[in-house]
């Protein structure tokens, strides 16, 4: 357990040592820690105060969040088989731990005696938000239910991180999952640097022409650029249609979407609101579904007149100069570059070598040293990409903080 690099918490996350085989004892080693922890603080030597529960309860929790978000920041930047079987092992533990310890009766009880007691009249305003905000989200964690509806409520949660983590798989792997290859004279008019990474991801591959995915460095382009619109059309229509019914069936998001809607329709009535926006606004500004709903229809009441001269302009150049009758949603990205193009004699592609990265975040750091009256330089820790960067933010030589920059 002490090499486990998931359980060293003196300094970054080792993220370049951590391998699949690291991801469930540590996690069971830390479930186990806050469950201990979780019964120590509902038991009778710890006081109903709100500085003897944080430091028995928040300091294992604490380290049980700093090592699964980084499993789950791993599982999302670099997802792997493996990593994957791993994360979806340990998913269903570490949500029924948070379901228990978020409706756990007798922890409620002791944080409604804190915020009961004298003393919380002395806490500082942003606790007393804190404990606020604890109270309300026990109370939407099920922590007044009692029974058959706080086991239903408790199995509601469990299903719905597993079905809303398979949502984000099917997604994931739709997008990996298609690839084209178009030759060179479809590419016409995409950037040029485009069409030598897509020629040589398809040379890595020993194929003729060029490889074409749904991911955004490619995507992109392409739908601006891109002067074949049968390509812009094929690519779209594989973009939106990503874990579809139009897909595989295995990837299918469809029967996954209606039952988490379910779920959480459910849950919202254990809770005893009508309907899951009324529980997804409880901690929010705006204090009903209606006054949401009037929101956007006001907004869009405004906004809608532009977005209709906006598009009038476009299928008014697209008839004139490009020789489109019809619009469709796959001519927009390029209609726009060409309409910006002819109007207003500016091109992305002419902007863009002015605007290197090297140049963009220098820019951008001189911006934020001056205003904030910081020091950003880089600095050096584990990382899990060779491409990925490192900072440190410094005042006056003091560190304030550190940051990774993932291209």
């Amino acid at each position: 357990m002490n090499a486990n690099p998931l359980l060293q918490f003196d300094a970054l996350p080792d993220f370049a040592a951590i391998t699949p085989a690291h991801v469930s004892p540590a996690i069971d080693h830390l479930l186990h820690e806050a469950d201990a922890a979780l019964e120590r603080a509902v038991g009778p030597d710890v006081a109903a105060d709100y500085d003897a529960l944080s430091a028995v309860l928040d300091v294992a929790t604490e380290r049980l969040g700093r090592a699964w978000g980084t499993v789950s920041h791993l599982h999302s930047v670099a997802d792997a088989p493996e990593l994957r079987a791993a994360f979806n092992e340990n998913l269903p533990k570490v949500t029924a731990f948070h379901t228990k310890q978020g409706a756990d009766e007798r922890l409620f009880a002791k944080y409604k005696a804190v915020a009961a007691s004298p003393s919380s009249a002395q806490l500082p305003g942003p606790r007393k938000k804190a404990l606020a905000n604890a109270l309300r989200d026990f109370v939407l964690s099920g922590a007044e239910l009692q029974g058959a509806s706080k086991e239903r409520f408790a199995a509601i949660q469990e299903r719905s991180a597993e079905l809303s983590q398979k949502f984000s798989e099917h997604v994931l792997d739709a997008t990996d999952g298609f690839v084209h290859y178009a030759s060179s004279e479809q590419l016409q008019g995409v950037p040029a640097d485009v069409q030598q990474a897509t020629r040589a991801a398809a040379l890595a591959e020993g194929r003729d022409g060029h490889k074409l995915t749904l991911h955004q460095p490619v995507y992109q382009p392409l739908m601006q650029y891109a002067t074949d619109r049968v390509l812009r059309a094929r690519l779209y229509k594989a973009y939106v249609t990503r874990a579809s019914e139009l897909g595989p069936a295995e990837q299918d998001n469809t029967p996954l979407m209606r039952e988490l809607i379910a779920l959480r329709q459910e849950a919202a009535q254990l809770l005893g609101h009508a309907t899951y926006a009324d529980v997804s606004l409880v901690p929010k500004m705006a204090r009903t579904p209606a006054e949401v709903n009037t929101f956007l229809q006001d907004l869009a009441q405004r906004a809608k007149p532009f977005a209709e001269r906006d598009m009038q302009a476009l299928r008014e150049f697209a008839a004139s100069d490009l020789g489109l009758p019809v619009v469709e949603a796959w001519d927009i990205a390029f209609v726009s570059e060409k309409l910006k193009e002819a109007r207003y004699d500016f091109s992305d592609l002419d902007v863009k070598r002015y605007f290197t990265e090297p140049k963009v975040l220098a820019g951008l750091f001189d911006i934020v040293q001056t205003i904030f009256e910081v020091q950003i330089t880089p600095d050096t820790a584990p990382v899990w990409h060779d491409s990925v960067r490192f900072y440190r933010v410094e005042r006056d030589g003091q560190l304030l903080s550190q940051f990774y920059l993932d291209a």
